[in-house]
């Protein structure tokens, strides 16, 4: 019975969490005779490629989505370099000390991002980083770090210590087993992490709003077309922007294998 119930549930979740995809897809491909109608069918009887046509034609698709890979990467890339050898530290410290720490870190996470967003803005005018892509790369980063840093943690926590004693043995450092031993069995974690940092950024909209003048990212082009133009178009830009999720997902995926670390200390 508990089976059945769990199996129920994973599949109204399931549902729940593919609809407004579903829907977001649907009108993206529908003509609009098949959408404005007293009572639209979920089904798609028709599809039309007219409203992606209508975005890829307008010339204002590539430049947001390039801004907004390339944020997405760069921020990925800073919040790993900043976090891998503190997340390493908080790994090896006494429990309650490293949980007192991350908490710490997350409460930056709860700070409402419009009220940081405001005095970043000032200092990057200063800095001469406003509307350029390693501005909005650091404050995401900002955004992502903490998440980043807990995901690691925990990869470096399942590491078994005996390995590190091992390495200490065969004379090397902290940097070098960090390096040599530590990162590749954290490698699934890591990947983890990278995801939830990449997805952080892309998707981030407060921080574009105040740190992008002239060069848009791509959530800021869909709040664009919400607001004046048709949700056809909106819906199509909408659909662009999942892509890239997608594929990122995919492509990683094959590094997502609990049983690296199984058999790790052996022999």
């Amino acid at each position: 019975m508990k089976k059945i119930i769990f199996v129920l549930l994973m599949i109204f979740a399931v549902i729940f969490v593919l609809t407004p995809i579903y829907l977001m897809v649907k009108i993206s491909l529908s003509p609009p005779a098949e959408i404005l109608t007293a009572h639209p069918s979920l089904g798609m009887h028709a599809i039309t490629l007219k409203h992606w046509k209508a975005v890829i034609a307008s010339g204002e698709l590539l430049p947001p989505l390039s801004k907004s890979v390339i944020v997405a990467l760069m921020s990925v890339i800073l919040s790993l370099l900043l976090a891998i050898p503190g997340a390493y530290v908080l790994s090896r410290l006494p429990y309650r000390i490293s949980s007192a720490l991350l908490l710490f870190i997350f409460l930056v996470r709860m700070i409402p991002q419009i009220e940081i967003a405001l005095p970043i803005s000032v200092s990057f005018i200063r800095l001469g980083l406003l509307d350029t892509d390693l501005g909005l790369a650091l404050a995401h980063t900002l955004n992502v770090l903490p998440i980043v840093t807990w995901v690691l943690v925990s990869s470096f926590k399942a590491v078994p210590a005996d390995l590190e004693d091992q390495a200490a043995i065969d004379g090397c450092g902290k940097i070098r087993t960090l390096v040599k031993i530590v990162l590749p069995l954290s490698l699934p974690g890591i990947v983890v992490a990278a995801i939830f940092g990449f997805l952080g950024s892309w998707d981030e909209f407060i921080y574009a709003i105040y740190l992008c003048l002239a060069n848009k990212t791509l959530p800021l082009e869909v709040y664009y077309y919400i607001n004046r133009a048709s949700f056809f178009i909106a819906s199509a830009y909408a659909t662009i922007i999942t892509i890239p999720v997608i594929i990122v997902t995919y492509v990683m995926q094959k590094y997502l294998k609990s049983e690296y670390l199984a058999g790790a200390v052996k022999g």
